[in-house]
């Protein structure tokens, strides 16, 4: 006989449907609640770690720790910081590196740069020539846009104490061989002497003819039209009515930046009077850098 199923029932497939459908729901559901609590646990665990390593920059953590100790090592705190210290070194090191080469360098260079320099010697050093009559040029070729007398003549050969190191003399001017920092002298030497026959007898007019004022110019000429005054030094004298003679000397010197081809010369007043004695009177420049 057949077995007869009761009326309004589930069938046997049915129940099976339910019962899979349930058990995925409830592994669903463990699965979502299993998540929510590592996720929460995760991110407590961050603040935590986040706060602790905060606090470590901010001091708050009081704790203290030793390197040698094992316990102090695991620390949150001794971590951070050790990595800190690590990234800082490794930046240090770095930048040493980077930037010790750069000076050395720089400094090489600049050692050679002295050593090239100084090897050429760039000076010049010339004296009064006594021997040559004129040692000024004509007052026809006078420059109305130079003061005093223009000196021509120097000594510029290495008789004496004069010399020329990559230096030109022309014209009583010594021309600059390169672009650079010169210290720039000079020296002049007056000397007043008067006549034997008239000696004694100075009138009062003559005696103020004695009251001189020495002045020493020295002028660089470039490519601008007109001569440029660098310095001036002045000397003025009263001799009385009972002297013969009297001897004066005036010493100027200088720091400047000039050019190449730039020209220099030296000018005075009561060119009458200057001795060009080679001890006395001379005129000279050399490169500083």
């Amino acid at each position: 006989m057949a077995v007869m199923q009761a009326p309004g029932g589930p069938s046997p497939g049915q129940t099976c449907v339910l019962i899979l459908i349930f058990t995925v729901l409830l592994q669903s559901l463990c699965m979502a609640v299993t998540y929510l609590y590592f996720n929460r646990e995760l991110k407590q665990m961050q603040d935590k770690y986040s706060k602790s390593g905060i606090a470590c920059f901010l001091k708050e953590d009081d704790s203290s720790w030793d390197t040698n100790d094992e316990e102090s090592m695991n620390s949150p705190c001794w971590q951070v910081k050790w990595q800190l210290r690590q990234l800082v070194r490794k930046m240090i090191l770095r930048t040493y590196e980077e930037t010790i080469p750069t000076v050395q360098e720089k400094r090489q260079s600049l050692t050679s740069l002295v050593r090239e320099r100084g090897s050429r010697r760039v000076a010049a050093h010339i004296t009064g020539n006594q021997r040559r009559s004129r040692p000024f040029p004509s007052s026809s070729k006078r420059n109305s846009k130079v003061l005093g007398q223009k000196i021509n003549s120097w000594e510029s050969s290495r008789r004496g104490h004069s010399f020329l190191n990559d230096f030109h003399l022309r014209n009583g001017e010594l021309i600059i061989p390169q672009t650079g920092f010169y210290y720039i002298y000079a020296q002049t030497y007056f000397r007043f002497q008067e006549p034997e026959e008239i000696v004694g007898v100075v009138s009062e007019e003559e005696n103020r003819k004695k009251n001189k004022q020495m002045v020493q110019y020295i002028y660089k000429n470039t490519s601008y039209p007109d001569p440029i005054l660098l310095m001036k030094s002045a000397r003025s004298s009263c001799w009385s009515k009972d002297s013969e003679y009297g001897l004066y000397s005036i010493y100027q010197g200088g720091i400047f930046e000039l050019r190449e081809n730039d020209r220099l010369f030296v000018s005075i007043t009561n060119e009458r009077l200057i001795d060009m004695d080679q001890e006395a009177s001379f005129f000279g420049a050399f490169l500083v850098y």
